[in-house]
């Protein structure tokens, strides 16, 4: 709980100004404005009174005891500021003030000494650079926003303040009402892990939606972010989402998790809706916060026009919504009203000419229908159409099935701004186009299905040789290398059980020629270099090596294709490997996120796997159902289970695989890249092979 920011008994403005249009001056306005019920104390040496309110030179002047400080002064001076609050024992901060680690790293220094005094003296912080903090049940605006949204059940966190500020202005000119509204600014201290932590239980609160820039800590947001969207849905715009912004990498894991996806995958796993655009975020703001959650995926359309109807069932179909079946006797009772002409089998047409009657009597026929679970009511003005009455009668009917959700579409300008506005006042989303009333609806569904669908994780014991596989890195950061040789990283996977073929190393023709007599023939034999990572390019392997006068003859041709290709690369020698019976090829593979940690891939493998893309993405550490999933929702899943007549492959053996690639990497964090690619999989009963295993670590 944060109720010293959101319910403090008292606040004082440090920096209140007498000057209107100052900061310090408007923050005092809007408490003062607000309602606030508490104390509220400005602080100001050179003033004794502001605003109609006793003025005090410093907040260790202030007799009784602050809850909450909220400081304007210039950051040369917030130092002192929170070495007083210390003193007096204020419990929350909120700096507004600008020039910290935005500024540079002299601000940067500035910034950690004050989060360290507060640390040390047991106050949160909010801010710096931020905007304030709103919360319209206490009421509170500590805020310079220029004005106070009207009470509602939206709560409303942005780490950018003048994103904020203008969401604030546009909610107050289309009446949307907030609970909370908090800037996070440079997020010294309080973070998005906090406030959703903060509002998890709180019930003046129905929906949260944040506009984030960054995760302060991954891995707690996944935790909170879990937790929070189990009680109330969690709406996210992310910024930050172009391809520049993806670093390189050079395993095909790396090459395809670009800076985004983590954030895509992330909140997948926590079940956090992510949105795209500022329309999209107050759009299902809006539904959450208004309509009941279905119980299933079945829309029904009511239409007075053909075409958006259509637009409204295509937008179903995207969305992976279903058109609800009309049942006969319902047909008969649409029939035993509506003109002929009209549709009757969803989408419900009931013509251009409809006045408000004819809506009342479609809206309850198939709200009444059990095999409706949400509906979407569309109007388009002609020159028969009753808007304001057809709003009454949309409010009223939704009135009577308050179990299921209602959106409408009213489809024009100033014809229908009077009934769009009613619909709003009885909080019905009305939407500008049916395609996002749609999309809400799927939204809407998606998260019911979630909250329904409890789900526990099961996290089988890997009995694994740990020791073993620390030597091995701890060599290979001794020999100044960040890539393991094939050999190494053979090993590595064996300490894990991860199964591989059985590989050497060889320096010379001699050596290949001893390891292929001991390993058995037919083998296969593969350049190995740090700086040839697809060896297949530049033809670089072998395969199907019969004879020793063959193993010599590939040795030289591999070293010799090296030197041609990549003359400056360092060439170790050649990897001998028995040859292996082909299974289907998949990948598994691994890239570190800085924010999230190891990411885990699965997908159809070999040669096309950067051209196909058919793969999956899951946060580790993996448990057994979410290997599983990440498996099942690839196009390799159906090959994996057998077509045309093909005998299934041993899919239990590729979640044995990403269960221990998982437990290797989430044991080891200076394993910054992983790819097993091919994995080769066999029949069902018969296991996997990863028959080429590559890991980059860092440093």
């Amino acid at each position: 709980m944060l109720d010293s920011f959101f319910k403090p008994s008292s606040v004082a403005v440090i920096g209140a100004s007498r000057e209107p249009g100052k900061v310090g001056y408007e923050i005092l306005k809007n408490i003062l404005s607000s309602g606030y019920k508490g104390k509220v104390y400005p602080i100001n040496p050179n003033a004794t009174e502001i605003q109609g309110v006793k003025c005090y030179p410093s907040i260790l002047d202030v007799p009784e005891p602050i809850d909450l400080g909220v400081v304007t002064l210039p950051p040369t001076l917030v130092t002192r500021i929170a070495n007083e609050a210390a003193t007096k024992g204020l419990k929350g901060l909120v700096i507004i003030s600008a020039g910290f680690k935005e500024a540079g790293s002299e601000g940067a220094k500035l910034e950690q000494e004050i989060a360290d005094i507060c640390h040390r003296a047991g106050i949160r912080l909010l801010g710096p650079n931020c905007l304030g903090i709103i919360d319209t049940f206490t009421p509170l605006n500590a805020s310079f926003s220029p004005d106070t949204p009207k009470l509602g059940s939206i709560a409303f966190v942005s780490q950018s303040g003048a994103l904020g500020t203008a969401v604030l202005d546009w909610a107050v000119a289309e009446r949307m009402g907030f609970s909370k509204f908090v800037s996070l600014g440079n997020k010294a201290d309080l973070n998005e892990c906090d406030i959703l932590d903060a509002l998890a239980d709180e019930e003046e609160t129905k929906v949260i939606l944040l506009y984030l820039e960054s995760v302060t800590d991954g891995e707690r947001f996944l935790k909170s972010a879990t937790t929070v969207t189990q009680k109330k849905p969690v709406i996210v715009l992310k910024s930050g989402v172009s391809a520049a912004g993806a670093r390189a990498a050079s395993s095909h894991t790396g090459a395809m998790a670009g800076s985004d996806l983590v954030f895509n995958v992330a909140f997948a796993q926590t079940g956090v809706v992510r949105v795209s655009t500022t329309a999209e975020l107050f759009d299902l703001a809006i539904a959450f916060s208004t309509q009941p959650i279905p119980a299933g995926g079945n829309v029904a359309i009511v239409t007075n026009a053909g075409g958006p109807g259509v637009l409204a069932t295509d937008a179903c179909e995207r969305y992976n919504l279903k058109v609800a079946p009309v049942r006969p006797e319902t047909v008969e009772k649409l029939r035993s009203k509506l003109p002929p002409a009209s549709g009757f089998f969803n989408p419900i047409d009931i013509l251009g000419d409809a006045p408000a009657s004819r809506y009342r009597f479609a809206l309850e026929t198939m709200m009444d229908n059990p095999d409706v679970d949400s509906l979407l009511v569309i109007l388009t003005p002609q020159a028969m159409t009753e808007p304001e009455d057809t709003a009454k009668a949309v409010i009223e009917v939704s009135a009577r099935f308050r179990n299921k959700p209602m959106t409408a579409s009213f489809i024009g300008g100033g014809a229908v701004q009077k009934a769009i506005t009613l619909l709003e006042e009885a909080q019905i989303p009305c939407y500008q186009f049916p395609e996002s009333a749609i999309e809400a609806i799927a939204e809407l569904t998606k998260y019911g299905e979630r909250v329904k669908t409890t789900r526990i994780d099961t996290f089988p014991t890997i009995i694994v040789n740990r020791q073993k596989a620390a030597e091995i890195l701890k060599s290979v950061r001794g020999g100044d290398r960040l890539t393991l040789f094939a050999s190494e990283a053979s090993q590595l996977a064996s300490a894990y059980g991860i199964p591989t073929p059985l590989i050497e190393l060889a320096t010379t023709a001699d050596e290949a020629a001893l390891a292929a007599a001991r390993l058995g023939y037919p083998v296969v034999l593969k350049i190995e270099s740090p700086q040839i990572l697809h060896k297949s390019d530049i033809g670089g392997v072998k395969l199907n090596v019969t004879s020793e006068q063959e193993v010599r003859d590939s040795f030289y041709e591999l070293i010799g294709r090296a030197r041609i290709f990549y003359p400056s690369a360092t060439v170790i020698g050649v990897n001998v490997q028995k040859m292996v019976p082909q299974g289907r090829e998949m990948i598994v593979g691994m890239t570190r996120d800085l924010t999230f940690g190891p990411m885990v891939m699965f997908g159809l493998g070999g040669i096309y796997v950067n051209f196909l893309k058919d793969v999956a993405f899951r946060l580790a550490p993996l448990s057994q159902e979410a290997a599983l999933e990440m498996i099942q929702v690839t196009k390799a899943y159906t090959l994996l289970r057998g077509i045309r007549g093909e005998a299934a492959s041993d899919i239990d053996s590729v979640v044995d695989v990403l269960l221990k690639v998982s437990k290797l990497v989430t044991d080891f964090p200076e394993i910054n890249e992983l790819d097993i690619n091919p994995l080769l999989v066999y029949d069902k009963g018969k296991g996997s092979l990863a028959l080429d295993f590559k890991v980059v670590i860092t440093h």
